[in-house]
């Protein structure tokens, strides 16, 4: 589980930036100038939690499964940000976005997330089928 986690980590990190690098370019900045946080790896990296709610789910219709998905994200996603908020160290505020919801998740990327979550599924499958390393249990090392 925690080599899955810093997988999804890594992976949610590299695709943040390819997200702010494509709205830089749809913001006529030529740059493509990205951005994350270094907080967003494990936000990202709470993707494990998906994966027993994608193997109990997995024989569902692909719109109730990407649905599921869907409310699951935002609600870590609000629950990090508040967590973060309180900390003083959110590096997201949404607040001032016509579809967020006091600045930590907003609604419009629900269908990002939905298209997010079932990709999630093939990749949680490829990373358990070919990566026998990060499939395995780990080790006790106590």
């Amino acid at each position: 589980m925690k080599k899955r986690f810093f997988v999804y980590g890594l992976i949610g990190w590299c695709v943040e930036v390819i997200w702010t690098g494509v709205g830089s370019f749809l913001q006529g900045d030529m740059t493509l100038k990205s951005q994350t946080s270094l907080w967003m790896f494990f936000v990202y990296g709470l993707a494990v939690l998906l994966e027993p709610v994608h193997d109990r789910i997995r024989h569902w219709p692909v719109w109730m499964r990407g649905s599921v998905y869907t409310i699951l994200i935002f609600a870590i996603e609000y629950t990090t940000g508040q967590i973060l908020s309180l900390l003083g160290i959110c590096p997201w505020d949404y607040t001032g976005a016509r579809w967020a919801i006091q600045g930590m998740i907003r609604l419009d990327y629900a269908p990002a997330w939905f298209l997010a979550s079932l990709l999630f599924e093939k990749f949680h499958d490829f990373l358990l089928h070919y990566f026998t390393f990060i499939s395995q249990p780990e080790e006790d090392y106590s």
